[in-house]
């Protein structure tokens, strides 16, 4: 995958990423009868650059449903905050298989 490619699939995820969590999003919060649980988890992004990180972590916040809240350089995680944590290893599954191998074609790893 050329750079290029990795823009235009990148910007494709993105989009389709922030439909579908706005959708469900406001399913969850309008119209389920129970309280979604809301919880933290920590996603790794490994050999990501600087620049990197800090475009995910904002991918990431700009997608409904979840929020960067910390960016922790010593572990290589970020801290996310999630308003449904009932199937959190999808979720983190989902973020780094549509947004990290994209971004480290983009911009490329640590130096």
């Amino acid at each position: 995958m050329n750079r290029l490619q990795a823009i235009v699939i990148l910007l494709w995820r993105f989009a389709s990423a922030m439909l579908l969590s706005a959708w469900t999003t406001s399913v969850t919060i309008l119209i389920a009868s129970n309280a979604p649980r809301r919880g933290f988890a920590r996603l790794g992004y490994a050999d990501l650059s600087q620049p990197g990180v800090i475009l995910l972590a904002a991918m990431v916040t700009l997608t409904p449903g979840t929020s960067t809240v910390d960016i922790d350089i010593e572990r290589r995680e970020l801290l996310l905050h999630v308003l449904d944590s009932e199937d959190i290893e999808t979720t983190l599954s989902e973020i780094a298989q549509k947004f990290l191998f994209p971004i480290r074609v983009l911009i490329g790893g640590q130096s």
